[in-house]
């Protein structure tokens, strides 16, 4: 069988990104050597040549770009085009598609109001403006979980309601051991919490020209989406990790912290590096082992490192005591690089190192984290703010928080 243009184009996406391995491992086997230098001038001269420094950060700067440039490929590969067109059977989907393009292009409101008396879930709401057709709406989400790297880790639940409430058992079921015919003792009750998850609105507003709009070439929902899938994703990536909870997401990092040791439920736990701003001078690597062995097994086993590019520059230079290297580049294109072969994704959003900052984050995210998606996404088409320009008041409603105190842990950059 003949390959479409689009098999074609899919299959010259996946040679480019191996390509781009191929590069990343040859820049990382250069990083190395250059490392290697580094630490022989340290032990020699107890100083770094500032020529093998400068080179080694050169290299560093390139292994990033290459890394960059292979989740590029990796999600461009992975991205189909929006197909938001419906089967020929469901009706309802095709007329909301047609109104849906109609209200963009032109402003008209009847096809989005018939539309209302048929499915409420279609037409305008309390919030105002019309809702995204269902399929685009399921595409946006799907590619802005590839754009985000915390909506990737974490439970996403879409709900109907403002709030999504759950109930968390603090303690664990509460059981025991007996014999056949002894009597079974009244066993204590279990310590739960109610946890909230308000869903907060995240807009962003594009505009275009009407006479883009009045192309008939224009995929309405396809522009919609691209213009704001990455935006959304930027401001919800910033909320899910520093968020106060006041009008956003409350970010992971944001509940109260306490010393790994005293660690009690609704409190973050956290190992100190015992260096402010560092870490430590002698066996650095050490912190990092207690951070992992810090959570207990039946969450280390699916966890990952979050932390920034930053940081991640600074770890990629720690070594075992027999010589390895405890970074590795990804082995594929679409995977992650490993520390200590556990993933490491990088969030741009996590602090700097400096005294005291939280700069490391390591965890089982999918039993820690909780995003709440509430449906539909609503736009609210503005032809008059900005003339010539039509800006579209788009609308999300989404909420997030720590659903599991127990399943994560960060490390302090700090001495208590």
């Amino acid at each position: 069988m003949t390959d479409t243009p689009a098999d074609l184009d899919t299959k010259a996406r996946s040679g480019e990104a191996y390509a781009t391995l191929d590069d990343l491992n040859r820049v990382f086997a250069h990083y190395r050597e250059a490392n290697e230098d580094r630490l022989g001038e340290l032990a020699a001269k107890s100083a770094a040549d500032p020529l093998t420094e400068e080179k080694l950060a050169r290299i560093d700067a390139a292994l990033d770009e290459t890394r960059s440039r292979l989740d590029a490929l990796t999600l461009k590969a992975a991205r189909p085009a929006l197909e938001t067109r419906a089967a020929p059977a469901d009706t309802l989907a095709s007329e909301h598609k047609a109104a849906f393009a109609a209200y963009v292009r032109t402003g008209e409101t009847q096809g989005m109001k018939a539309l209302e008396a048929k499915a409420l879930s279609a037409g305008s709401g309390q919030d105002g403006g019309y809702l995204v057709p269902p399929p685009a709406e399921r595409e946006m989400l799907r590619r802005m979980t590839q754009i985000s790297p915390i909506r990737a880790l974490a439970t996403v639940r879409e709900i109907s309601t403002a709030v999504y409430k759950k109930t968390y058992s603090t303690t664990g079921p509460v059981a025991g051991w007996v014999g056949e015919t002894a009597a079974r003792p009244q066993t204590a009750s279990q310590v739960l919490a109610e946890l909230a998850f308000p869903s907060m609105e995240l807009y962003a507003m594009p505009s275009a020209t009407q006479t883009l709009l009045d192309d008939a070439a224009l995929d309405i929902e396809a522009w919609v989406a691209d213009e704001v899938e990455t935006v959304f994703a930027e401001q919800e990536g910033a909320a899910f990790v520093n968020g106060d909870g006041i009008s956003k997401p409350l970010g992971f990092l944001s509940p109260p912290r306490v010393a790994q040791a005293a660690w009690t439920w609704g409190k973050l736990g956290y190992i100190v590096t015992g260096a402010a701003g560092a870490l430590p001078a002698a066996n650095p690597s050490d912190v990092l082992i207690d951070l992992a062995y810090a959570l207990k097994a039946g969450y280390r086993q699916n966890a990952s490192f979050v932390m920034n590019r930053k940081t991640q520059a600074m770890v990629r230079k720690l070594k075992t005591t027999t010589g390895e290297y405890l970074w590795a580049p990804p082995l594929t294109p679409g995977t992650p690089a490993t520390l200590m072969n556990f993933p490491v994704v990088e969030a741009e959003d996590m602090p700097d190192v400096a005294a005291d900052s939280l700069s490391i984050a390591f965890g089982d995210f999918r039993r820690a984290y909780l995003i709440v998606d509430r449906l539909g996404i609503r736009v609210m088409r503005d032809p008059y703010t900005a003339k010539p320009y039509v800006l579209f008041y788009t609308t999300k409603r989404v909420g997030g928080g720590v659903q599991d105190y127990d399943a994560l842990k960060v490390l302090k950059f700090g001495t208590a």
